[in-house]
């Protein structure tokens, strides 16, 4: 694995964006549906990338076999992800969505043991991840129950998991042995999106017309920054560390969403999810090696 200073800008960036894009979403559903948000972000995300690739003369995919596996990856990453989360948030708490992300490196481990087998994991990945996952369950006090939550809203956010821990490892065998430019790679992941997406946005995507500046900053800010841009970092963050690495960069979006639900909404922070955040971060160290490291 290259330096961690090789990546570290990219991952802590990724973290940044990811973890406030649930508040994004929070402010779009005032006047979009679950469909609209997820075309939105996606048609815009890939807007500002296809401008940066023309910008850059930046050569889009053309292989058919590419393609194919592109188009799979957005079904699965971008466009049932974002509907899936935009739904569950109409239910769940900020808070609670950026929680549930926390899972996604386990469900990366499960689908690099028992579909891809393309990376040899660690003992330290297997521990961090393992640790990680203790975490995630002490931010959500499951011990407590899930109060008021419907019970498909929970479901979705699992599916959300699930889509991200199948798209970190297809990443890594599939797409990018094609040495893409990752801005071309997202560009034409999303344009797929928003294609799949469109249909269901013309029919079902708008509530009412937006009331608030607020609102379209925020699909705005959802969609070029947290949808596109860092779908590049991202790319470039599994070149680098690999998918497992990658996928818990996860467990950072949750101290991100907590503290801006806490800073710019009602919603309040417990002790448990401080411990749960202190814990799924000292898992990240440790499927990192980081502290294998400093005691050597």
């Amino acid at each position: 694995m290259p330096p961690t200073r090789s990546w570290l800008p990219l991952y802590l960036g990724i973290a940044l964006s990811w973890g406030s894009a649930f508040i994004f979403i929070k402010s779009g559903l005032e006047f979009l549906t679950p469909f609209g948000i997820a075309f939105s972000r996606y048609a815009l995300g890939g807007l500002a990338m296809m401008v940066i690739v023309v910008w850059r003369k930046i050569r889009l995919p053309a292989n058919r076999t590419e393609l194919f596996h592109i188009f799979m990856l957005s079904l699965v990453q971008s466009s049932l992800y974002g509907v899936l989360m935009a739904l569950a948030q109409t239910q769940v708490t900020t808070a609670l969505a950026g929680i549930a992300g926390a899972l996604v490196p386990l469900m990366t481990f499960l689908a690099i043991a028992f579909v891809f087998r393309g990376e040899k994991l660690t003992r330290d990945q297997i521990m961090g991840l393992l640790i990680g996952l203790v975490g995630a369950l002490a931010i959500s006090g499951f011990w407590l129950g899930f109060g008021d939550y419907p019970a498909w809203a929970l479901l979705a956010l699992l599916g959300c998991t699930i889509c991200y821990g199948l798209s970190y490892p297809y990443t890594k065998k599939y797409i990018l042995p094609y040495r893409t430019a990752p801005e071309a790679l997202v560009a034409t992941q999303f344009g797929f999106s928003a294609v799949t997406l469109l249909p269901l946005f013309v029919f079902f995507g708008v509530r009412q017309a937006p009331s608030t500046f607020t609102q379209v900053g925020s699909i705005l800010a959802l969609g070029a920054l947290c949808t596109g841009i860092s779908f590049v970092w991202n790319f470039k963050l599994i070149s680098l560390a690999g998918s497992l690495v990658s996928s818990t960069v996860i467990y950072f979006v949750p101290v991100v969403a907590i503290l801006i639900s806490v800073i710019f909404t009602s919603e309040t922070i417990t002790w448990y999810q401080l411990v749960g955040c202190s814990t799924v971060l000292f898992g990240a160290a440790v499927s990192q090696g980081r502290l294998r490291r400093k005691t050597r």
